[in-house]
């Protein structure tokens, strides 16, 4: 035995603790960590910059530790309250929103026709395959991280601390997104155009100029709901999501009793191939959401056999609903006359059901309300592992005692989407979503692989070469694949890219011995299913404007520059911290004659 806990509470103790209470606006509840304590600590700090980057990139987490140190890091345990069905409809809510009563209007008018049925399988399989890889994960690693875990153990902390940016970027855009397509439906439910309660700035920058305070109210609300209970949150979902369904139905029988097929045949992908997978990779934003069920696997009672169901089915699910919805959408109106806005309300408002268009907007409030629920819940469990790890202030990591929920990680994020819905337009943030979320999950394929194949110690040196190597050309002839895509319009050059991308996977699998079998539940078709998901991924990204590479270029230097000054030396005394206090705690055991234990301690 080690002594008593409280023998060992550090600096991240201080912080979760005042955290319980709300900020106190004091550095050390920020930056408690030992270069952090005075400017001479921090200028050390960086001029050890390469030894501890080298450190970061070298040194991996494993599931043990993130299951057990990481979590009691936050003092209080997340209550273990969900199950399978909690966990479908969490899956349902959480995708089901504005990628479907938005964006199939926007992509089947500008970029796919009535093809846009294609497009959302497209992307729905890509996503399909995703979430194989994550269902593995949260089986094997069910803790509130989700990918920013899975990549830390797998790929390091620097590549962790990239993608958790990015998570968290994902999570504040898509929230933004759906908070001003729920002002655009509430609209057209109050008989009013989607911009009506809008305000227009004319001063500021196009698509930042209609600024809109009903995408601030509605998070807050939600905000404040998440935080009280999860339980109860995820039963307003169930009712809410359950409702959304009987709207979808009637949503596609009124739909179809005014189907004109002459409005879906007669040019079905007036934009051809390159349309239909530029759609595509807007419209995986439509899908997104889908890591919030693998979030919530640290309440959940039975992670091993709820978190396949959920993700599995909600998915399946899903992909069904949306190519039906977009397939009843053109057969009602010809692609070039369907609204970009509110296109369901006012494609029934055309045929003349207007009572429909009133039960869409219903429909499509709702089921965005439970889209924002989902999505704070999400982000909120993110960024509370991250402060777990030092990599964001360990104040974000404290969980409330009476409520079992992360209260200060949920304020912070919901102020962020309230900020930047408040301002930026929906074309802008989908696309930036986009390519945030594709990144993320090209890096979750990838630790997969990594997992299975590479187990430090174990794997000999053959095979881990052979492994690298194989890899790498798998990644590279998927750019190459992407690449090509965006450049050219001839198809000769997809046969060197896919036959290297088919023979390197084939090479993985014949000549490599996998290194470690999955305990819970495995993704089948290892390798092909992982490497299939980092070609798809890849691909779709190929598929995006240069303007959103752009400005996802300039978030990504940003966070550099936040890792290299804070996050690189926060996460390192962070990790001494415990080092030295395991050292420490074996040693009184040794001095005690008592034996060795492997103690777990909170730094």
């Amino acid at each position: 035995m080690v002594e008593s806990r409280n023998d060992h509470q550090r600096s991240t103790t201080t912080a979760v603790k005042r955290g319980r209470f709300g900020c106190l606006c004091r550095k050390e509840d920020f930056f408690p960590e030992e270069s952090f304590k005075s400017w001479n600590s921090y200028v050390k700090a960086l001029g050890e910059t390469k030894m501890r980057l080298k450190d970061r990139l070298t040194t991996r987490s494993n599931g043990e530790q993130e299951v057990n140190e990481m979590r009691d890091r936050s003092q209080h345990q997340m209550k273990k309250t969900l199950n399978w069905w909690d966990l479908i409809w969490f899956g349902f809510g959480a995708v089901f929103g504005a990628g479907i009563f938005v964006l199939t209007g926007l992509e089947a008018n500008r970029n796919a026709g009535p093809a846009i049925v294609l497009s959302f399988l497209v992307s729905g399989v890509s996503a399909m395959l995703c979430v194989f890889c994550y269902t593995e994960f949260a089986c094997e690693i069910p803790v509130a991280g989700g990918s920013f875990a899975y990549i830390r153990v797998e790929l390091g902390d620097f590549f962790a601390f990239i993608a958790a940016g990015n998570i968290l970027f994902e999570y504040i855009v898509g929230g933004a997104s759906v908070a001003r397509t729920w002002t655009s439906y509430f609209a057209t439910l109050c008989n009013r155009n989607p911009d009506d309660f809008r305000i227009y700035v004319p001063a500021l920058a196009e698509n930042f100029n209609h600024l809109d305070p009903l995408a601030v109210v509605i998070p807050i609300l939600i905000g404040t709901t998440a935080t009280i209970s999860t339980k109860g949150s995820s039963r307003f979902n169930s009712v809410a999501a359950i409702v959304n369904v009987g709207v979808i139905l009637l949503i596609i029988i009124a739909g179809l009793t005014h189907a004109n097929t002459e409005n879906f045949t007669s040019n079905f992908a007036p934009y051809g191939p390159r349309g239909v997978f530029t759609a595509s990779a807007v419209l995986f934003f439509s899908y997104i959401g889908f890591d919030v069920v693998a979030t919530m696997a640290e309440e959940t009672k039975n992670p091993g056999r709820d978190i396949p169901i959920g993700l599995l089915g909600s998915m399946s699910f899903i992909i069904c609903v949306y190519c039906a919805l977009s397939v009843t959408l053109c057969l009602m109106q010809s692609y070039t006359v369907i609204d970009i806005s509110a296109p369901f309300s006012l494609a029934f408002e055309a045929v003349g059901l207007n009572w429909a268009k009133y039960l869409v907007a219903i429909g499509a409030v709702v089921g965005m309300t439970t889209n924002l629920l989902a999505n704070i819940i999400g982000q909120s469990r993110y960024f509370t592992h991250i402060g777990r790890t030092h990599m964001a202030p360990p104040w974000l990591a404290a969980i409330n005692e009476r409520t079992g929920t992360p209260v200060n990680a949920t304020i912070v994020m919901t102020l962020a989407n309230c900020i930047v819905g408040f301002f930026t337009d929906l074309s802008i943030l989908s696309n930036l979503l986009s390519i945030a979320t594709l990144f993320i999950f090209s890096l979750v394929a990838v630790s997969l692989l990594v997992r299975r194949y590479y187990v430090a110690g174990e794997t000999s040196d053959s095979d881990r070469n052979k492994f690298i190597g194989f890899l790498v050309m798998i990644i590279a002839s998927s750019i190459a694949t992407s690449v090509y895509w965006a450049v050219s319009t001839g198809w000769i050059g997809y046969i060197p890219t896919v036959l290297v991308w088919f023979l390197s996977t084939l090479g993985l699998k014949m000549m490599v011995k996998p290194a470690r079998k999955p305990k819970l539940w495995g993704v089948p078709l290892v390798p092909w299913l992982p490497s299939a998901t980092i070609a798809m991924n890849l691909f779709l990204l190929g598929s995006l404007d240069a303007a959103s590479f752009i400005r996802f270029g300039i978030w990504t230097g940003v966070l550099l520059v936040y890792y290299f000054l804070v996050g690189l030396h926060a996460s390192y005394d962070s990790a001494k911290e415990v080092s030295q206090a395991k050292e420490e705690a074996e040693l009184k055991n040794v001095e005690a004659g008592r034996p060795v234990v492997t103690a777990v301690i909170p730094a």
